[in-house]
């Protein structure tokens, strides 16, 4: 069985990450989402409502399943016997970081790291720059599927 997990913190989730969830999903017999609780850092978002998003977002993708996790990513692999991680690259930038991340997590527990290159109609979109922009009043439709849109706009517009 092919089993992988897509990690992140999605807050909040875009159609880049989706883009992402959605292809695996057509390659993997099963999908985790892994969304990162990190009490170092203030979300916009709390885990439950991330959660809640990604589970309304992906319910249309039998073999994806959503779940938070703390701690190391290579133990929630382990947990449920995830050989292989997906990641989206955005830019080669991207790429510097998420390779020292691959070759840690394989030293640390053989896990494999899967890089997929991004559409490039969401080539540019980061959650942060989403959210900078609902906060100005633009207009991200398209860049994040509908539920979250609203939900931005409910606690951003000002």
């Amino acid at each position: 069985m092919r089993r992988v997990v897509c990690p992140g913190s999605f807050d909040p989730v875009t159609n880049g990450h989706l883009d992402i969830i959605e292809r695996a999903s057509k390659l993997c017999d099963e999908v985790y989402v892994a969304v990162l609780i990190n009490a170092a850092k203030k979300g916009l978002f709390t885990i439950e409502e991330r959660l809640d998003m990604l589970r309304e977002v992906t319910k249309e993708f039998p073999n994806v399943t959503v779940e938070s996790f703390q701690g190391l990513l290579v133990d929630f692999c382990r947990e449920r016997e995830i050989p292989a991680i997906v990641k989206g690259l955005r830019a080669v930038s991207d790429f510097d970081y998420e390779l020292q991340m691959a070759q840690m997590n394989h030293r640390l527990a053989g896990i494999e790291t899967l890089f997929v290159p991004t559409n490039p109609l969401y080539s540019f979109l980061s959650s942060t720059l989403i959210k900078e922009v609902v906060a100005y009043g633009g207009d991200v439709s398209g860049l994040v599927p509908d539920v979250v849109r609203q939900r931005l706009e409910e606690r951003l517009a000002g």
